[in-house]
């Protein structure tokens, strides 16, 4: 009698995993799919990059200035003006926030941008330099991109500016379990972590101050809900063919020892 019901059993067990896991209709996204025409017009946010605590900079000074005692320690490329101070060739901004220079001192960097530390230079060279110009890069311009992009990793980009939706095709583009419409950006801004959410189906993103990245960036592709059903689908089949395995067996071993 009692084996008898085992395929009973085993045959529920099949109709409970074939439910659990029935296909799920994937809702399918497109980047800026809310664009109907070529005319749109929408103003796109650029802010400047700010600088921040641990970034390497390339700054460069030169002048009209032909007196070789006061213009020596500027009009020099770029990799000599860093190297004067220490080993490689930048002005890393330390973890109070400032940068030394030669003949100028001290001066705070961290929150300003490229063109505000260079009227900031310029303003204490004017007793210093004659007619100088100050020109900034950052040598350290870097986004990070996790999550279900199919080339996660680091990215250097040395032109300075960067799109969200470049970075993410530099990346790879999203993957197939990934979702567009809310994509995370972690933002350090003078000390604090700032966090942005942006839908890439649509076009409101070129209003947000997320869509054009800063250094040190970091973007995060969260998985889909599809993904996530369909990997409880998977636990759920393989807790039920586990079930069928035992089953089955105590049916073979029964039928053996009851002859």
């Amino acid at each position: 009698m009692w084996a008898r019901r085992l395929p009973v059993a085993a045959l529920l067990l099949l109709v409970v995993a074939f439910s659990s896991c029935k296909t799920q209709k994937r809702v399918l996204t497109n980047y800026l799919e809310d664009i109907r025409d070529t005319s749109f017009r929408n103003a796109v946010a650029v802010t400047e990059p700010v600088i921040q605590k641990n970034d390497l900079l390339s700054i460069q000074i030169s002048s009209t200035s032909l007196n070789a005692e006061v213009d020596r320690d500027y009009n020099l490329p770029a990799s000599q003006g860093a190297a004067l101070g220490g080993q490689q060739p930048g002005y890393l901004v330390d973890v109070h926030g400032m940068i030394e220079m030669p003949r100028i001192g001290t001066i705070r960097a961290e929150g300003l941008t490229k063109s505000e530390l260079e009227r900031e230079i310029k303003t204490r060279l004017k007793n210093v330099l004659s007619g100088a110009t100050v020109a900034i890069r950052f040598l350290n311009f870097r986004i990070t991109v996790l999550g279900e992009v199919r080339s996660p990793g680091i990215l250097t980009i040395p032109s300075e500016r960067l799109t969200i939706l470049e970075a993410i095709g530099m990346a790879g583009g999203i993957t197939d379990y990934g979702t567009m419409k809310q994509v995370r950006v972690l933002r350090e801004n003078n000390g604090t972590r700032q966090s942005g959410i942006l839908d890439l189906s649509s076009k409101s993103i070129f209003q947000s101050p997320y869509y054009q990245l800063q250094q040190n960036d970091v973007v995060l592709i969260d998985q889909s809900t599809y993904k996530l059903q369909e990997s409880e689908q998977q636990r759920t089949f393989q807790r039920v063919s586990f079930g069928l395995a035992i089953i089955t067996s105590v049916a073979v071993l029964y039928n053996i020892f009851k002859k």
